[in-house]
């Protein structure tokens, strides 16, 4: 009896000295003293995850299924990067083409359709591709003199985020532009007209140069190219490099299969993503995010059923998620007859889904004031479009599509890639100033220009003779409406 009134006592004594310091707290704060900000309170918070606490592989694969998503695209340019590391000289590989970091190849024509490093290209610019380590060095862009001539640069980080502005819609002046990453601190040469400052180490560089299908402009367009040429800043000596593209190292290979090259490997992304988000770091409000998902991953170092539980919901998350974005109608702003289309191009910031949905079905994108998007996967009446219907594609009378740059529509596979050679390519466009085909025996044309003209209207009638097929409807340069 004694040893319980003893304990009752005691607590009773520990409860009136809350209550005291609780009532001289409340006190204390009423006067703003000893208040804390919302700041302060913030940093007695703990910093993260408690990396000595045992987690089951239930959570870890719930954050793996969620980090796998948003980091998809970040990854997939990381392994672009590694896939340029060992790369010594400027070459074309079969359709591919190769170059040193930080430098690009430039081809010298259009795409050629058995390419399968990257989704959706058109049939209306010549293109350059190469990426981006600015951690080595930044890099000196040259822009020529296009005249006339539609050219824009695209240049994104490791988020696919667009970081500079080079394009005839920008009213850029020829000479030297500079690359620089997050950390550079370096002298910025004379001569250098404009410095562009990735957030990231990571990226991708990819002139476009438009031209006309015509023999006069292939042999036109191959002067100006000479001059589109990037490299270390350590070669810039403020004298216009030039690079004879047309006889460049030409080496056997880099012919794909059916689909795009697999640039996210589900079995190995969580060793590659400490490496991904040490270069991408942290937006605004990821820190939580960035933390959560690092926690993670170092406790799968120490417990293989962890790992193997992450991996697991990698595979699953792309089975399942990933894989049906390719299909158009699955994402975008829905617009009237099933077509759809993205306003942040290339600036998602915390838009994830739209960001891995676009790096799934055709990544890099441009930027909006630079290209507008439009993507159909269906007919007017919800149909899937497919080889056993004929279409009909109708601009009405003084509805062209209004751009200050050019305009064209391409049909892919199934796959998102041109068809090859020895079968059928769509593509409508100003290329040649009216509707362009590349034809063969799996697609007819069913109406010419002429009889368009004397209709009153633009329609163009097609018959696809092979599976299923989306197109893209682009609108490249600042539009007018």
């Amino acid at each position: 009896m004694e040893k319980k009134l003893i304990c009752v006592i005691l607590i009773a004594a520990l409860t009136a000295c809350n209550q005291n310091k609780n009532s001289d707290a409340e006190a204390s704060n009423s006067k703003g003293i000893d208040s804390l900000t919302p700041a302060q309170a913030a940093r007695q918070l703990p910093t993260g995850p408690d990396t000595n606490v045992k987690i089951t592989q239930e959570y870890a694969a719930l954050a793996a299924k969620e980090a796998y998503f948003w980091a998809w695209p970040l990854v997939n340019m990381y392994n672009r990067r590694m896939a340029f590391k060992d790369v010594k000289e400027l070459a074309l590989s079969g359709p591919l083409l190769m170059a040193p970091l930080n430098q690009f190849t430039m081809l010298t024509d259009y795409v050629i359709p058995t390419e399968r490093a990257i989704a959706c290209p058109n049939q209306d610019v010549v293109y350059g591709i190469g990426c981006l380590a600015l951690d080595q060095s930044p890099v000196v862009v040259q822009v020529p003199d296009f005249g006339k001539r539609f050219w824009v640069y695209q240049i994104v980080d490791l988020r696919t985020e667009s970081f500079a502005k080079l394009g005839k819609m920008y009213d850029n002046k020829p000479g030297f532009y500079l690359l620089a990453g997050p950390d550079w601190k370096g002298e910025v040469p004379k001569g250098i007209i404009k410095v562009f400052r990735s957030s990231t180490n990571t990226g991708l560089v990819g002139p476009r140069v438009f031209l006309d299908d015509t023999k006069e402009d292939r042999k036109a367009i191959q002067e100006v190219l000479k001059s589109v040429v990037m490299y270390p800043l350590s070669d810039y000596d403020g004298k216009m490099k030039t690079i004879d593209w047309a006889n460049i190292k030409k080496l056997p290979g880099g012919e794909g299969g059916k689909e795009e090259a697999v640039w996210v490997n589900p079995q190995t992304f969580f060793d590659e993503l400490p490496l991904v988000l040490a270069d991408a770091k942290p937006l605004p409000g990821e820190e939580a995010k960035y933390k959560q998902i690092l926690a993670v991953v170092e406790a799968a170092k120490k417990d293989p059923k962890l790992k193997q539980a992450m991996i697991d919901a990698a595979l699953e998350t792309e089975r399942q998620v990933i894989k049906p974005l390719m299909e158009f109608r699955s994402w975008g702003i829905q617009l009237p007859f099933h077509w759809s289309g993205v306003t942040n191009g290339a600036s998602w910031g915390t838009d994830y889904f739209t960001r891995t949905a676009v790096a799934k079905s055709n990544i890099l994108v441009n930027a909006p004031n630079e290209t507008r998007y439009f993507y159909q996967d269906l007919d007017s009446e919800g149909g899937r479009l497919n080889s056993s219907n004929k279409y009909k594609i109708t601009f009405a009378k003084g509805q062209l599509p209004p751009v200050n740059g050019f305009w064209s529509l391409t049909l892919y596979n199934e796959h998102h890639f041109l068809k090859s050679t020895s079968s059928t390519d769509i593509h409508w466009g100003q290329r040649t100033r009216q509707w362009h085909i590349i034809r063969t025996v799996r697609s007819r044309f069913m109406s010419s220009q002429r009889q368009l003209r004397q209709k009153g209207r633009t329609t163009g009638f097609l018959q696809w003779k092979r599976g299923i097929f989306p197109f893209i409807f682009a609108l490249t340069g600042q539009s007018r409406k």
